[in-house]
């Protein structure tokens, strides 16, 4: 179990009032990791933190809430600066939070909603990773985890804008692993499937397409947020400290069909 101890490390991780991102947090809670809690509305994100501290067992269970807009700038600076007055340099940087506001075809996509969807799932991103950056580097040892889709591994007709999005993630962990490699930075995405989430529930709470998605899974069910949340701690964790630029897939065998 030392290879997954996160004790005395600071992880930051974005959209973690509910869904994939409050599986993550609790998680690395759990491995022993100090979790800041982040998301647009503060009452949600200080639940999680309540969560965090009457589950979070012997060895973890330390968390504090930051509210942040991703797409304002100025928020993820301060997100990022609270964090360090709080419990010093971060160590683990998740990039969960992101956006699809559009569902149907690109054709005719106004520019505001492209504009919107590459700087809540991308640009946002960069800026998180950018500013964890002189942290990891000062002591040689970090982990980014941008959380991408299997969506960016294929096209679509109605989440187009969102799939590329998700493709330009992951190659935003290979160009940062390329990079940030000689400082022990390790740069990974994780790429779900269909999640039991608020975010997906468009999909899986529609009973014919949920059923056409499970029967076509090989593992014949869709994804808890659970399966994820551990994902993170190998990444996080010395277990995966030889893996970096990779895109995980975790979508129960659907992309292998």
């Amino acid at each position: 179990m030392d290879l997954f101890n996160l004790t005395g490390k600071v992880a930051v991780v974005t959209g973690s009032s509910r869904g994939i991102g409050r599986s993550i947090a609790i998680q690395l809670a759990k491995a022993g990791a100090r979790v800041v809690i982040s998301s647009r509305k503060l009452a949600a994100c200080e639940a999680v933190v309540q969560t965090i501290r009457e589950t979070g067992g012997a060895q973890g269970g330390k968390a504090m809430a930051i509210a942040a807009n991703i797409s304002d700038k100025a928020q993820v600076e301060a997100l990022v600066a609270q964090t360090r007055a709080a419990w010093g340099g971060i160590d683990i940087m998740v990039c969960n939070a992101a956006t699809n506001p559009y569902y149907g075809p690109m054709t005719g996509m106004s520019d505001e909603v492209f504009d919107k969807i590459m700087r809540n799932n991308v640009l946002s991103n960069a800026w998180l990773c950018n500013l964890a950056y002189p942290d990891m580097k000062a002591k040689k040892n970090g982990a980014i985890i941008i959380v991408s889709s299997i969506g960016g591994l294929h096209g679509s007709s109605v989440i187009g804008a969102y799939n590329i999005s998700k493709a330009a993630d992951m190659q935003l962990a290979r160009n940062l692993a390329v990079e940030w490699g000689p400082d022990n930075i390790r740069v990974n995405c994780i790429a779900p499937g269909l999640i039991r989430t608020d975010f997906a529930k468009a999909l899986h709470e529609n009973p014919v397409l949920k059923a056409k998605v499970e029967g076509e899974t090989p593992l014949r069910r869709i994804g808890e947020p659970d399966d994820i949340g551990g994902i993170a701690v190998l990444l996080a964790s010395a277990a995966g400290q030889y893996i970096t630029g990779q895109t995980i897939v975790a979508d129960g065998g659907m992309m292998i069909r």
